[in-house]
């Protein structure tokens, strides 16, 4: 099975009219020749927090959402791409809590990653947690075993509170293979084609080590996982936010790798009206790619832009989006931060928000993603050119909610009727049928304040032309009566 050259969606079971029965509907109605490419139902699963991603199971579809039957429904029309956690699962899975009843002498035991794995006496040593790339104060969690009232330190990568939501899985035990298995083997019979390996960086533990991204041994276990898809006829894509010395190793080793450079090289082009490192980016980075500008989480800043942006400009670029009404998440880990202090992780808010809301200068935007080579995907909120929910922010008090507001169908109707969005479906509509983008891409000779690309399949060709001064963009094309065509984007 070949990943589609065309645009994908990216939304969450609920957030287009509540649930995926409707989901279809939606997709079926207004959507049908859009998302050639497939959607990404962000996890659909049953889940114990961070909006789907503490998954008690992949077995079940959330009842709240529908059923597997839904899943199949979306999967006769767009090819579906779900998420795996393949790094851990929910503390509320029957898994851990059988373990927290029984311990040691629980089934599920060798599930996940108790201390003495680690350590040899079990007791964690300060000087190698230093090492590591912590997303959270400690990589450890305390739990109290009913059965013999002892306390156990299980390995926790992720999750705000302690004890974490997120429990990682050992994927050195035959146990978790054969978990996984039975997952990818559901994923399979439920007409699934795409699924992404969410932290899977983070999947080797190795004293010594930052414990993320471990080479060799995470080249075994993505040889042992992708077999295993390739088996069942299921394209995988690795989601590792790391700098792009990771991502090209990645991409060396045959991987789909995400273009998380591209969203903020795309801010930087538009907001300083300077095309020089996109231009010189677009020239070098790998073909292999996904796509994206806006996501679930924010616009990556550190690690992925790592040796890739000066903090001072960067730190100006923030202070901008900030006024714009982004809000932030910010690096852990003391040793991942920049000499001058400089912590940003990512900039939090709605792509055509941090655009001023201007339908030119985000149009602008999605035409240079598409022009960039790899499989472009286009998140609920930004397709509906959506603005900041600071009021979800507020109520909730999760900064990531800024760019998660749930669409009802009326707002649907009513974001369908927004000039900027018919643009944008036509640009879609565009890039999903052209049939250049299947050929050779160049960046052009341009000025610093232009950018011109082109795609070049036969005797078809397109050009983009960007004139960043005005954030007009023009695309010229051969039409289908072999003459000279161009429209104003």
């Amino acid at each position: 099975m070949a990943v589609k050259n065309q645009v994908q969606l990216i939304t969450y079971p609920d957030s287009l009219g509540g649930d995926l029965k409707t989901l279809n509907k939606v997709l079926l109605k207004h959507f049908s020749d859009i998302f050639k490419g497939g959607v990404h139902i962000l996890p659909p699963f049953p889940s114990s927090g961070d909006r789907g991603f503490a998954p008690l199971t992949y077995l079940e579809i959330e009842p709240k959402f529908g059923t597997w039957d839904d899943i199949r429904a979306i999967g006769e029309n767009f090819d579906v791409l779900v998420d795996l956690m393949v790094n851990h699962i929910s503390r509320q899975s029957l898994y851990f809590q059988d373990f927290l009843k029984k311990g040691p002498e629980s089934e599920y035991a060798d599930f996940f990653i108790t201390l003495d794995k680690i350590w040899k006496d079990g007791e964690p040593v300060q000087e190698d947690i230093d090492k590591m790339f912590l997303r959270r104060p400690l990589p450890y969690s305390t739990f109290k075993i009913e059965a013999t009232g002892e306390e156990e330190k299980v390995w926790t990568t992720f999750g705000k509170a302690d004890q974490s939501e997120q429990i990682d899985l050992d994927i050195k035990s035959d146990k978790v293979k054969q978990l996984l298995t039975d997952f990818f083997m559901n994923f399979s019979k439920q007409n699934v084609k795409i699924v992404r390996l969410d932290a899977v960086g983070y999947v080797i533990k190795k004293l010594g080590t930052s414990c993320f991204f471990v080479e060799p041994e995470i080249y075994d276990f993505l040889d042992w996982i992708i077999e295993l898809a390739n088996s069942l006829g299921i394209e995988l894509l690795p989601e590792v936010h790391a700098p792009y010395e990771i991502q090209n190793k990645l991409a060396d080793h045959g991987c789909w790798i995400y273009d998380f450079i591209l969203p903020y090289s795309i801010l930087d082009t538009l907001i300083n009206k300077s095309s020089e490192k996109l231009c010189n980016y677009l020239k070098v980075r790998p073909k292999k790619q996904f796509t994206m500008l806006d996501c679930h989480d924010g616009i990556p800043v550190k690690p992925d832009m790592d040796d890739l942006i000066d903090t001072k400009e960067a730190r100006k670029l923030v202070d901008e989006c900030i006024e714009r009404g982004s809000n932030l998440s910010l690096i852990l880990s003391e040793d991942y931060k920049a000499e001058d202090g400089f912590d940003v992780h990512q900039i939090r808010c709605s792509y055509y928000s941090v655009l001023n809301c201007e339908d030119d200068a985000y149009l602008a935007a999605r035409a240079i993603q598409f022009f960039a080579p790899g499989i472009p995907q286009v998140y609920y909120v930004g397709l509906l050119a959506g603005k900041n929910d600071v009021e979800n922010v507020n109520k909730t008090g999760e900064g990531r909610e800024i760019n998660r507001h749930n669409f009802s169908l009326e707002e649907i109707d009513q974001s369908l009727e927004k000039e900027v969005v018919q643009r944008l479906l036509k640009l879609i509509r565009f890039r999903n049928e052209y049939s250049a983008f299947n050929g050779d891409f160049k960046v052009l000779d341009c000025a610093k304040d232009e950018i011109r690309l082109c795609w070049q399949k036969d005797n078809k060709y397109c050009t983009l032309f960007i004139d960043l001064k005005t954030n007009e963009s023009i695309i010229g094309y051969i039409d289908e009566n072999g003459k000279v065509a161009q429209y104003s984007v």
